[in-house]
Parts: C-alpha cells; sequence; structure tokens
C-alpha cells in the first residue's frame, strides 16, 4: 500500500521533498561561496579546488553504492536515510573552523559521507512511495524542492554578507540550523515501504548480475558522461573570470536554482508521458551547448545567460534519470541499482573535476577545458539513444 496523499503528493514523496529543501538550504548557505574561500582565504589553487570536490563526491558515490545495497540486504530505509542526514549536519558547518584547505578536503568528504549514506535508500524510498505513471514528477518534485533549498540558502548567505561583509565562518556556522530541522521531519514524517516483490537475498552481493543488459548499457553511457561533468565549482569560478562580482556569486547561484526548480517538476511529467530517454538526451545537448558556451565566453552578461540555459539540463535530468533506473530494474534490488547508478556518476567525478582544473591551470585556456566536457556530453547524448531503449 502506498502512502496517503498530500497536495497531490504522497506522503513519503512530500515529506522527502521538504527534507531536501531543508538540507539544501544549509549547503548552500556555504557553497556557492567555498571556491571563492578556498581561493582568497585559504590559498588553493584550482587543481586543489578540483582535488577537494572530486574526492568528496566519490566519496558519496562509493558510500551510495554500499548504503543501497545494505538498504535492500535489510529490507528498510529509513534509518539509514536519517543516519546521513544527520552526519551531514554535523560535519558541514566546521567549515567555518578551518584554516587550511586539506581541513576542508576532510569536512566536504564528511558532508559528503552523508550524502552517501541517504542518497540510495532515499531514492528507492521515494521509487517504492509512487506509483509508476508518477515516477518522474515524484522525483521531480524532490529534485525541485531541492532546489529551492538552493535558493533560500544564497539568499540567507547573502543577508548575513551584507549584514556582516567578509564574515565568512559565521555564515558557514549558521548553516548548521536548517540542516539540523531535518531530522525531526524524517523521524515523525517518514514511514517504511516494505518492497511489494520479494525482498533481496540475505547473501545479495554487490555486483552487476541480476541486472538486465539495457541497464548495465545505461550505467555505462552515463559513466561517459559524467567525464565530463566537472564539478559546478568550476562554472562559478569561471563566472568570476568573467567579471561577475563576489557578492553576485550567490545572486548567480539563486539564477541556476530558479531554473531548476521551475522546471524539474514539468521535466519529469514529460517523461511520464513521452518516456525517459528522450528527455534524458535533450538534456545532455544543452549542457554540452552550455559547457562550449562557458569555453567561448568572454564577457559577464554571458556568464548569467549560460547559468539560466545551464539550469534546463538539470530539470530534464535529475529527476528523469532516477525515474529511469527504477523502470528498468526490480522492485527489491532498487536500492542496490540507486547505489549502482550513484556510483557509475561517483567513479567518474574525480577524474572529471581533476581533469579540468589541471587543464585550465595549466594551459590557461578555459576553451580546452570546458570544450573536453561539451564534446563528452554530446558523444554520450548519440549513445543513449543509440543503445538504450525504453522498457
Amino acid at each position: 500500500m502506498k502512502n496517503k496523499r498530500i497536495l497531490g503528493f504522497p506522503k513519503n514523496v512530500f515529506a522527502l521533498g521538504w527534507t531536501s529543501f531543508l538540507n539544501d538550504t544549509a549547503s548552500e548557505m556555504i557553497y556557492p561561496l567555498l571556491p571563492v574561500f578556498l581561493t582568497t582565504t585559504l590559498g588553493a589553487g584550482a587543481a586543489f579546488l578540483g582535488l577537494i570536490e572530486g574526492i568528496a563526491e566519490s566519496t558519496a558515490s562509493l558510500l551510495k553504492l554500499f548504503s543501497g545495497w545494505l538498504s535492500d540486504r535489510l529490507g528498510k530505509r529509513k534509518g539509514l536515510v536519517l543516519f546521513g542526514y544527520g552526519l551531514a549536519a554535523v560535519a558541514r558547518p566546521l567549515i567555518s573552523v578551518s584554516h587550511a584547505a586539506w581541513q576542508v578536503l576532510l569536512i566536504r568528504a564528511g558532508d559528503r559521507a552523508g550524502k552517501g549514506v541517504r542518497g540510495s535508500p532515499r531514492d528507492a524510498l521515494v521509487a517504492a512511495s509512487c506509483e509508476e505513471n508518477e515516477r518522474g514528477k515524484a522525483f521531480g518534485f524532490q529534485r525541485s524542492m531541492d532546489h529551492a533549498g538552493a535558493i533560500v540558502g544564497p539568499l540567507l548567505a547573502s543577508l548575513v554578507l551584507f549584514l556582516i561583509p567578509g564574515n565568512y565562518r559565521l555564515m558557514f556556522a549558521l548553516a548548521s540550523i536548517p540542516g539540523i530541522l531535518t531530522l525531526p521531519l524524517i523521524a515523525l514524517s517518514v514511514r517504511e515501504v516494505k518492497p511489494a516483490s520479494s525482498p533481496a537475498p540475505k547473501a545479495a552481493k554487490l555486483t552487476l548480475s541480476p541486472f538486465s543488459r539495457k541497464f548495465k548499457v545505461y550505467l555505462a553511457v552515463l559513466v561517459l558522461f559524467t567525464l565530463g561533468n566537472s564539478s559546478d565549482a568550476f562554472l562559478l569560478l569561471r563566472a568570476k573570470t568573467l567579471g561577475v562580482g563576489i557578492a553576485l556569486l550567490p545572486i548567480l547561484w539563486i539564477v541556476l536554482h530558479i531554473v531548476k526548480m521551475t522546471t524539474s517538476i514539468p521535466g519529469g511529467m514529460l517523461s511520464d508521458k513521452i518516456g525517459r530517454r528522450g528527455v534524458i538526451v535533450a538534456g545532455w545537448l544543452i549542457y554540452a551547448l552550455t559547457y562550449l558556451g562557458f569555453g567561448l565566453a568572454g564577457k559577464a552578461w554571458q556568464a548569467w545567460a549560460l547559468f539560466a540555459f545551464y539550469g534546463l539540463f538539470f530539470g530534464l535530468t535529475e529527476g528523469v534519470e532516477k525515474a529511469f533506473v527504477a523502470d528498468l530494474v526490480p522492485e527489491a534490488l532498487r536500492g542496490t541499482a540507486y547505489g549502482l547508478y550513484n556510483f557509475a556518476i561517483g567513479i567518474a567525478a574525480l577524474p572529471a573535476s581533476l581533469l579540468l582544473g589541471l587543464i585550465w591551470q595549466t594551459t590557461q585556456s578555459a576553451l580546452l577545458a570546458f570544450g573536453l566536457g561539451g564534446a563528452l556530453a554530446f558523444l554520450a547524448s548519440l549513445l543513449l539513444w543509440l543503445f538504450v531503449r525504453e522498457k
């Protein structure tokens, strides 16, 4: 039996959406200013920024692999979701007391570890809480609320910096408040949904063997795409080099997330109607054009336009990619499937960010650095269209 509904959404989906809102409010009070804090206050370079972001995201992906499998084996998701959000809420504000770039690396890894523990079980719980013909809409809502938090977070950060200019550390510390609020929300409003099909065997292993060829090819294409999908921290740094003022970076981040928020539910609903593959391909092609644009851009206004255009990529892909996973795998193995999905993305995150950082730093060519990402996205789009069919 599925959850009761609130405003047209299953209760679990609704509550987990608001959890994402609070968590991202906390996270995005910090993230838009982190590249500047690292490079100006702590003296890190672009390559070390790439190392931090690559390790952080790869840590999350490795843990998503394990936590997804564990949630299938236990037949329970909620406890892992609660622990993961709690770990991030504790780790994230420690950036306020960091005095060296290596400390930020460890803190970011801890923050992303929390994301890793909660991510796959949460996605499996969302998929289990809704009907098949509304998965795109459900995941779109979850992403939309996530992006709404990413709008509120930078606004709060801008307010703090307006009242107390340059006090990054206080603003980072205040980010603990919305993060902590996620915990009672999960504890009181989210319930377990047991798989309708038979549970995964207790001896289940982390292997691709139980899954279909389509799912395996989908993962392979995702790895190729992600090799060109470096951290968005580089886009913020690129915007700064194009003339966007530091005080405006949180506002630029807000513009991106307004587009993400307003397009995530329509993008998910579109995939419910016409299929996932075509919507994902359209999103990846937008990504390719955006990265080419960042490589060719020469003025600040172009950064604003590109960030807005970039938001369409997320609206068409984030929720839809996850809904596609649920379409391709049996319910009892969805935790493992989401773990593999996130691992496939994360295994390429470290080389992607390191590669862009190294190319940009050594060649001083934004076109070479961002152009590579665009080329890989175009190739992945072609392969997805040719070799991964709808169910």
